[in-house]
C-alpha cells in the first residue's frame, strides 16, 4: 500500500544511509523499522508512589467538614506561606 509520511529530514538520510550500506531498499528498511517497534510489549504504565500519611484505618479527618468548608479552606492564605 502507498501513503506520504513526514520524516524529519536527519532521520531519512540515516535511514537512506543505513539501507545503502546494508544493501536494503529503503522500504525494507522502513518496514523493519516498524515491525520492531509494533512487536515490542507496549511500556507499563506509571504508577503514582503511595504518599499516603496517618492510620488508613483511622478516623476520616475530613467527615466533619462540608464540601463548601473544605473549598473556602483550601482557598485560605496560612501563616508562613
Amino acid at each position: 500500500m502507498k501513503t506520504t509520511v513526514d520524516v524529519h529530514d536527519e532521520l531519512l538520510k540515516r535511514a537512506k544511509r543505513h539501507a545503502k550500506e546494508t544493501g536494503q531498499t529503503l522500504r525494507a528498511v522502513i518496514e523493519e523499522g516498524l515491525r520492531l517497534v509494533l512487536e515490542k510489549p507496549p511500556p507499563a504504565g506509571y504508577k503514582l508512589p503511595d504518599l499516603r500519611v496517618g492510620d488508613p484505618d483511622g478516623p476520616n479527618p475530613f467527615e466533619k467538614y462540608t464540601f463548601a468548608e473544605m473549598l473556602e479552606m483550601s482557598q485560605r492564605e496560612w501563616p508562613g506561606s
